[in-house]
């Protein structure tokens, strides 16, 4: 369907767990407090409110926490939420530990495509960003060439940050050696993003192109995100910016947001949300989840106001919400 400026929303972001295994600086580095399984909907719940989207026009779906496969059974989750009838993609963001374990699972139940969040490619720093104790990076690598082995569509996300300034080439090195979008994000002011530092995409792609003279744009779609592409002879993969904050993308924008609890975000700066879980649990029929669905949508916001901090709603953090 679309909203009411136009735009056609096909795209959900389910969040299915506010819990991680790592304790990243710029999302949950005190950890959070954890909300109840009794409030995080079920995966019969959640299942149930991606059927009532498809009934509205929403064919994509992204599976996201905290981190997704911390939830016990994610993985039957992901086969039975693609085997809804109208469901055309079913992809995951996650940051790559626990996802070695289940990769070929998640490929027989017919994942579409993998998003691996990887900031830096030095180790020390690596357990420094993430609170994570052990060689992390030797697994994501070979985790990544299996992914690619696999014919898994595969993309490593890198938040801007001032620690890894100076990693830009060797991160964008990785879609040298595979056939793998490595994606830039610029620093979203959300919780405790708010107050980390991150710097321009403008300067990261000025930084790149030093490095590879011939990187350009392109004018592919190569998934659901907001993100821009360039390539180079030199590169397998593709670089992609996505630099919500400082170049709006709102006027395309095509997505909403499911929390774990519930909740459906139609953006992500503002508080603003419609309570789904009541309907759920207080008796609802479908057509009344349906209802809410599509007033929501409808009534989703023209634009982020990210570049006016002051009027940011939103108060929890990115893992409460749905990375």
């Amino acid at each position: 369907m679309t909203d009411q400026y136009g735009r056609a929303i096909d795209y959900m972001r389910i969040s299915v767990t506010d819990r991680c295994n790592l304790r990243c600086q710029y999302c949950m580095p005190d950890g959070v407090t954890l909300t109840p399984h009794s409030e995080i909907l079920t995966y019969e719940e959640l299942l149930r409110v991606a059927a009532q989207a498809v009934a509205l026009g929403v064919t994509k779906f992204k599976v996201t926490g905290g981190e997704p496969l911390v939830r016990k059974g994610c993985v039957d989750f992901v086969g039975r939420l693609k085997a809804l009838p109208g469901v055309e993609q079913v992809t995951m963001t996650t940051n790559g530990l626990l996802l070695s374990k289940q990769l070929e699972a998640l490929v027989a139940v017919g994942l579409d495509a993998v998003n691996i969040s990887l900031d830096t490619v030095d180790n020390e720093k690596y357990c420094r960003l993430t609170g994570y104790h052990g060689q992390a990076l030797p697994q994501l690598t070979a985790l990544l060439e299996r992914c690619v082995a696999h014919g898994m569509r595969t993309k490593v996300n890198v938040v801007l940050l001032e620690e890894n300034r100076d990693e830009l080439p060797a991160l964008a090195a990785i879609a040298q050696r595979l056939p793998v979008d490595v994606r830039f994000i610029e620093l979203m002011p959300i919780g405790y993003g708010a107050s980390a530092a991150g710097f321009s995409p403008d300067w990261a792609l000025e930084t790149l192109q030093g490095r590879w003279p011939d990187l350009a744009p392109v004018s592919e779609r190569r998934g659901n995100g907001p993100a821009h592409y360039y390539a180079s002879a030199s590169l397998l993969g593709r670089i992609g910016l996505i630099d919500a904050v400082s170049h709006t993308f709102c006027v395309a924008c095509n997505r909403v947001r499911l929390t774990s609890t519930g909740l459906l975000k139609p953006c992500l700066c503002y508080e603003t949300s419609t309570d789904l879980k009541a309907i759920l649990r207080g008796g609802g029929s479908d057509a009344a989840l349906r209802e809410a669905l599509r007033q929501a949508i409808f009534a989703k916001p023209r634009a982020h106001c990210f570049a006016r901090r002051e009027d940011i709603t939103e108060q929890k953090g990115m893992s409460q919400i749905g990375g």
